[in-house]
């Protein structure tokens, strides 16, 4: 999709792109933080109709709830272009013995050589967690590696 930029000297950035129904979208993206959505009328593209605004804090909230379903989707785009490379999802199931423990406690890379590239946890997603990152209930890990690779980090995460 494309998305235009324009710089709205003194207010921040506009970005724009048009839906698949054919209606011009922008968003205003504030120096301050805040955020508008607007909706350009068929009729006169320069008139913005405004349809919501957002705090910054409800921005990221949006882009978290928007985001965390499609990262898994996006690794699995990213690995079909690298044969032998697979995205996986792994659940830390309430009985697993990382549950409260830091994920470099569970040395999968070193074990399995797979990398855990992300964890979704609710609507939020961990991009790039570090080892001290701690393991919660039903959080879900976004692996990338072998298919042999992320079934292992499955079976250390259930098992130990």
């Amino acid at each position: 999709m494309d998305v235009k930029e324009v710089l709205l000297p003194g207010v921040g950035l506009r970005y724009e792109f048009t839906s698949h129904q054919g209606d011009r979208i922008g968003i205003i993206a504030r120096r301050g933080g805040d955020f508008d959505v607007v909706l350009y009328g068929s009729d006169d593209p320069d008139q913005a109709r405004p349809v919501f605004h957002l705090t910054d804090e409800e921005a990221d909230t949006m882009a978290q709830i928007l985001g965390a379903p499609r990262i898994a989707e996006r690794f699995t785009e990213l690995t079909r272009e690298v044969p032998g490379l697979e995205a996986g999802q792994v659940d830390i199931e309430p009985g697993s013995p990382f549950v409260d423990k830091p994920l470099g406690d569970t040395h999968a890379r070193t074990r399995t050589g797979a990398s855990i590239v992300a964890i979704v946890r609710d609507e939020d997603v961990l991009a790039s967690p570090g080892p001290a990152e701690i393991l919660r209930e039903r959080d879900v890990l976004i692996v990338i590696g072998t298919e042999e690779g992320i079934a292992a980090v499955e079976q250390i995460v259930d098992k130990g």
